[in-house]
């Protein structure tokens, strides 16, 4: 029996869950890794479908369970060394430049992000490839800080690693519910979501009443700054023009 045989015993296949099965059909393991690769260029392809589907497949013999962990592997590997590329060529400059302009944005708030990742960027990266959403733009920070391309490869394989034997064993021992696995880790990406919205809110909101209070004040802490640069670069020609 073929793979898509197997998946309909819960359900007949359509949609992204049927291509899923098509691919790893026609190419085995390397198709797993492929899909997880694309996963990790575009987040909202679920690894908590690829993942599962490929234990499923491995025990039924479709390929070795060996083989769709470390295929799988090597794709998040692939698709995170792409996003690094993404951030290295955009460079710090060009994010600070970007981040200049976004409303709301301090380029203090880039700062403070630069130092904490200087010194808790290794652990970001690893256990980042665990948590659903940041699996994928935690390679963009470390490519913009150049973290070194070793050490980033090193601790994405092993978190990916992680990560991809405990989804790929469970598709594996639940067999024809496999698609368990998906329903309680798409709980589990729920909950990061609204985590992550509610903290983009919170930071907007905080911002706009931080700057509703400070807007003011911060205008005249400017204007010494101003006055005095004004003064600095006129004074000189105003006292030629009084000995003339």
């Amino acid at each position: 029996m073929d793979l898509t045989t197997f998946a309909a015993t819960s359900a007949e296949p359509t949609g992204f869950t049927g291509w899923v099965i098509s691919v790893m059909e026609a190419l085995g393991s390397p198709g797993a890794g492929a899909i997880v690769a694309l996963e990790n260029l575009f987040p909202p392809i679920p690894s908590e479908v690829i993942l599962p589907l490929a234990g499923f497949a491995a025990s039924q013999g479709n390929m070795t369970l060996v083989g769709a962990i470390l295929w799988t592997t090597l794709g998040s590997l692939v698709g995170a060394l792409a996003l690094y590329g993404i951030g290295a060529t955009l460079g710090r400059d060009r994010t600070r430049a970007i981040a200049a302009k976004l409303p709301l944005v301090k380029i203090s708030d880039i700062d403070r992000t630069e130092a904490w990742f200087a010194k808790h960027g290794v652990k970001a990266v690893f256990f980042g490839r665990m948590i659903p959403l940041f699996r994928s733009f935690i390679s963009l920070p470390a490519g913009v800080e150049r973290m070194r391309l070793s050490t980033f490869a090193l601790f994405t394989t092993l978190g990916s690693l992680i990560w991809n034997t405990v989804f790929v064993v469970a598709g594996y021992l639940l067999g024809e519910s496999w698609y368990l696995v998906e329903e309680y880790a798409g709980v589990f990406s729920k909950v990061v979501l609204v985590l992550a919205v509610l903290a983009v809110v919170a930071f907007i909101a905080v911002r706009i009443r931080n700057n509703r209070r400070g807007g003011p004040a911060a205008q005249v802490e400017e204007a010494p700054t101003v006055q005095f640069a004004r003064v600095s670069a006129e004074a000189p020609t105003e006292e030629i023009r009084r000995l003339r």
